[in-house]
């Protein structure tokens, strides 16, 4: 069974264009069985979905909660909890990625760096903190993690083929999805499924239990990114801006719920 394990949608992400319901119509028009949701910083796109269409419509499609959580230092990283497991620290960006990781496996769920290889302060290999880390904290880190996404359609062939040699490096299995913000990106990345994953522990045990996932797609080359050329990187130095101002905003309500947590 296809998924798409990466996906934005209007409802939970600022910058996603298509409602949740419309995304499940698109994936199921393309032969997709199942999606994760995987917003930033918030589950609200799974909420509508929970709240508003599950069991009315769409029954034999398995929507999969998710989040893209920013980390302060790390760029974003893809996190699945046991269903029933709910952490509002997953929705208060600007965690430490160590911190981060300790909290999710606490609870019983996996992480894994998303595009590891894209742009700086978005991701892992990338990040201007890169240029601090010691060889031994990023062995350390590749080595808690439980997957990496080793195909994202808005990234370069170069940049997925540098994240499947790193999955590969540290023996773990791989996440494909389409990273999709618009209608026309929508299942343009896949990762293949038992058909008896039907509810986040399902997919928690399956990649837990195995050293390959098969995945793939289509890189779209319709982003922002592309679209913007050189200009981009203003853009991604705003990012810096937004990520730095976000977690110091949140700083407080972080602290509360981490110190709620134990």
């Amino acid at each position: 069974m296809k998924f798409d394990m990466h996906c934005h949608t209007k409802e939970g992400s600022m910058d996603g264009k298509v409602m949740i319901e419309e995304y499940i119509r698109v994936l199921k028009e393309k032969g997709f069985g199942g999606m994760l949701v995987s917003d930033h910083n918030s589950y609200n796109g799974y909420r509508e979905w929970r709240d508003s269409i599950k069991g009315k419509t769409y029954t034999d499609f398995v929507v999969l909660k998710g989040v893209e959580y920013d980390t302060i230092d790390c760029g974003h990283m893809l996190v699945i909890m046991p269903e029933g497991v709910k952490l509002k620290l997953l929705e208060l960006r600007g965690l430490p990625a160590q911190i981060l990781l300790m909290t999710v496996h606490h609870y019983g769920g996996i992480v894994g760096p998303a595009h590891p290889y894209g742009e700086k302060y978005l991701s892992l290999m990338k990040t201007q903190a890169r240029k601090k880390f010691h060889e031994e904290r990023i062995k350390s880190l590749m080595n808690q993690f439980d997957f990496v996404e080793i195909f994202n359609a808005c990234e370069s062939e170069e940049s997925n083929e540098k994240a499947r040699q790193l999955a590969r490096m540290y023996h773990k299995p791989g996440f494909g999805g389409s990273d999709a913000h618009r209608p026309d990106c929508i299942g343009m990345g896949y990762t293949s499924l038992p058909d008896d994953i039907r509810c986040e522990s399902d997919l928690i045990r399956y990649v837990k239990s195995t050293p390959y996932i098969s995945c793939g797609g289509t890189r779209y080359d319709r982003t922002t990114k592309d679209k913007l050329g050189k200009l981009n990187r203003v853009l991604v130095g705003s990012f810096y801006v937004y990520n730095k101002g976000g977690e110091r905003i949140r700083r407080r309500k972080r602290e509360k719920e981490l110190e709620n947590l134990h």
